[in-house]
């Protein structure tokens, strides 16, 4: 926990507030880490099935369509998902409030019709 450790702020009297500050910059702070250590997962996948597919065509005579070859990917893959819904969220591709926005999206668009 080192890492995320502040130094006690000379500024601030009310400790109640410091403490507070402290608490949401480690939370950022943590956050942040999380999503950058999904984006080195993300290229280094990238940049691994790259090369392997590549070395595999290289060396299998042009015939590189079966599942032996994408099959790191494939694997991979589904971990990467996994680790982006760990960071990001369920709500990662629709986002929070999506229903919400389609059901005034539709509401106003009826809304218009009866007009």
């Amino acid at each position: 926990m080192e890492r995320y450790k502040l130094e006690q702020s000379k500024k601030d009297s009310d400790f109640n507030y410091s403490f507070n500050k402290e608490d949401a910059y480690i939370r950022a702070k943590k956050r942040v880490d999380a999503i950058k250590g999904f984006y080195w997962h993300l290229a280094s996948y990238i940049a691994v099935n790259i090369f392997l597919i590549v070395v595999i065509a290289i060396n299998s005579d042009g015939n590189i369509w079966n599942f032996g070859t994408f099959s790191t990917a494939f694997f991979w893959g589904i971990g990467l998902g996994f680790h982006a819904l760990g960071v990001f969220g369920k709500d990662f591709i629709l986002g929070k409030d999506w229903e919400n926005r389609q059901i005034k999206k539709y509401m106003d668009k009826d809304k218009r019709r009866w007009e």
